[in-house]
């Protein structure tokens, strides 16, 4: 990999981990609620499990997806309806202390298996693996890719959770703390539109549109 390929592919994982979307709603839930401290774990899951993402595109899962798109389909709307649940339950939490109801934060593996039922996720991995792996490149790029995207988006994480964190002192009361939660809850909701848009739509050029959010894997070209 070049430096010049190695640059974009840095801006692009920071565009892409440091913008909203489902993980960085609950981030910044989750510090808000929980504190910075206790998101610890949910932060490092979703480096790594978008760094395990991007090291299976790169070795060939996205054509499995292209030979079986309806792997696909099922695995897309189980994952809506996974982040509806969770959804919930951020609406439903009524503390911001130990003992708040919905309970605990995620853990380090909620949070990675967690990105393989995110559509956002799904998007981020296959663009990096498609788009910034040269022809005939070796497992080494792959795992440099998947290396550069867990370093530059654990830092974007740590930043919606810490600002959650920044949060907390504003939430001291049951009302505002319920409006922060009910919002938060309907923007992960909202980060599903996306995902719908692509069901009606149907087929688009997945050159253009991997730039988006859009969940589309079968429509991805592999370059190796």
């Amino acid at each position: 990999m070049t430096p010049d390929l190695l640059l974009a592919f840095v801006l692009f994982a920071f565009a892409t981990a440091g913008t909203p979307g489902p993980n960085n709603m609950m981030l910044l839930a989750s510090g808000a609620n929980f504190g910075f401290r206790r998101t610890i774990l949910h932060i490092l899951g979703i480096s790594a499990g978008l760094g395990v993402m991007v090291v299976a595109m790169g070795w060939g899962l996205s054509g499995v997806f292209r030979t079986l798109p309806v792997l696909h389909e099922v695995l897309k709307w189980v994952g809506a309806a996974y982040m509806l649940w969770l959804a919930w339950k951020i609406a439903t939490t009524t503390g911001i202390n130990e003992k708040a109801a919905g309970g605990r934060p995620m853990t380090f593996l909620q949070a990675a298996g967690f990105q393989w039922l995110n559509p956002k996720a799904w998007a981020m991995a296959v663009g990096a693996a498609t788009t910034y792996t040269p022809e005939g490149s070796g497992s080494e790029t792959v795992l440099l890719l998947a290396g550069t995207f867990m370093l530059v988006g654990a830092p974007c994480s740590a930043a919606w959770a810490g600002f959650g964190q920044v949060m907390r002192r504003y939430l001291d009361r049951p009302a505002v703390l319920r409006a922060f939660n009910v919002t938060m809850a309907a923007l992960l909701v909202a980060s599903l539109y996306p995902l719908f848009v692509d069901h009606r739509a149907g087929s688009v050029p997945a050159s253009r549109e991997m730039a988006t959010d859009l969940p589309l894997l079968p429509l991805v070209r592999s370059h190796g």
